[in-house]
């Protein structure tokens, strides 16, 4: 009996990561119809583009993939490549092979332990690490009451959930005999509406050649980075910068991006969400193209030595600032990273075929398919 119910888990086992595995790629492409339908300027692909697209997926995956990615990034874009990554094979099949799916969505997706897990990147001044409910000041257990005690006059710092990324619940607050500037409310109210999981850190001060794009945002450049046994590639480095007056620069929630040039220099043009294309400065007035990043090569460094710290996740994407003193800082690091290709062209850049054929062969931990 129980060999017969082994049998029958692992049959209803396969049947469900199958389904949630094809309900992954019809909710990526409802997504992606939707942003297409939001572009100023469609452009269609050609016949023999069609052709070439499916050829160079088919060759290397074995899957007929859907063109609405190259579709919609030609009309954001104005530009063609066979070598755009379709979003819902990247999320559903590549990051799943590349990555240990299994152990992102533990401990290691949670910010309070990137510290331990990246001990050679700096990192924010933490004040107050919430994990499951249970409070750490400076790295020492304390009660709920003593944290909201410690916390009470706490200038420019930053509160964000710890579980989550895309900048989703980031306040930047500063707290005055208890009560926080902004709106008044209670540093104990704020504790009671992030419930558990989230961290407090000294907000980073940037350098002055990143402020300036946007002071109210901390600016950050995106990394990703391929492992390949003992060599670390920089697939792609843009930087996303915030809409005057925002406190976050993600793209995703109103920000604009760009592609850094292997010297460091922006490129000619940034775009933000579907239909906010080509913008050629920033909100403060910043011409785009040239502009030069500080300290950047300093940067690519750090995140290449920092990958080897990684070792189930061999793509991976680095939300870098550069502090007053020069020094690249981590704001996050993501297991789960989403391809910037408006910005930078290609998903996986010059390595597309290179990481496909590597990681294909690899067991998709996300779905087990």
């Amino acid at each position: 009996m129980s060999k017969i119910l082994d049998k029958l888990f692992s049959v209803a086992s396969k049947l469900q990561n199958k389904y949630n595995y094809n309900k992954h790629y019809f909710h990526a492409k409802q997504k992606i119809s939707k942003s297409l339908l939001n572009c100023k300027n469609k452009r269609y692909l050609s016949a023999s583009q069609k052709e070439e697209i499916r050829s160079f997926y088919k060759r290397l995956t074995g899957k007929n993939v859907s063109l609405l990615y190259h579709e919609y990034f030609l009309s954001r874009t104005g530009n063609y490549s066979k070598e755009y990554m379709p979003i819902d094979l990247f999320e559903a099949d590549i990051i799943g092979r590349a990555n240990r799916w299994d152990y992102y969505i533990g401990s290691f997706r949670d910010k309070n332990f990137d510290e331990i897990y990246l001990p050679h990147i700096k990192h924010p001044h933490t004040y107050l690490k919430n994990i499951n409910g249970y409070y750490y000041y400076e790295g020492n257990p304390v009660s709920k009451e003593e944290a909201i005690t410690l916390c009470n006059n706490l200038k420019n710092i930053i509160i964000k959930p710890s579980l989550l990324s895309k900048g989703v619940g980031v306040k930047k607050i500063s707290v005055t005999n208890g009560i926080i500037d902004n709106d008044g409310q209670t540093i104990e109210e704020l504790f009671n509406a992030y419930k558990k999981d989230y961290i407090i850190q000294e907000a980073i001060m940037q350098h002055d050649k990143l402020s300036v794009l946007n002071p109210t945002s901390v600016n950050t450049m995106r990394i990703m980075t391929y492992r390949s046994g003992m060599e670390v590639l920089v697939v792609y480095s843009v930087i996303r910068i915030g809409r005057i007056g925002q406190v976050i620069d993600n793209q995703s929630a109103g920000g604009i991006s760009t592609i850094i040039n292997e010297d460091g220099t922006l490129g000619k043009y940034a775009f933000g969400v579907a239909g906010d294309d080509m913008i050629e400065k920033t909100d403060t007035g910043i011409v785009l193209e040239g502009y030069q990043i500080p300290y950047f090569k300093k940067a690519l460094d750090i995140v290449k030595q920092s990958h080897y710290d990684l070792p189930f996740f061999d793509i991976v994407g680095w939300d870098i600032s550069i502090n007053q003193e020069g020094d690249p800082v981590l704001v996050e690091w993501n297991g789960n990273p989403g391809p910037s290709q408006t910005a930078c062209g290609t998903g996986l850049g010059k390595y597309t075929e290179r990481i496909i054929k590597e990681v294909w062969p690899r067991v998709n931990s996300r779905f087990y398919v």
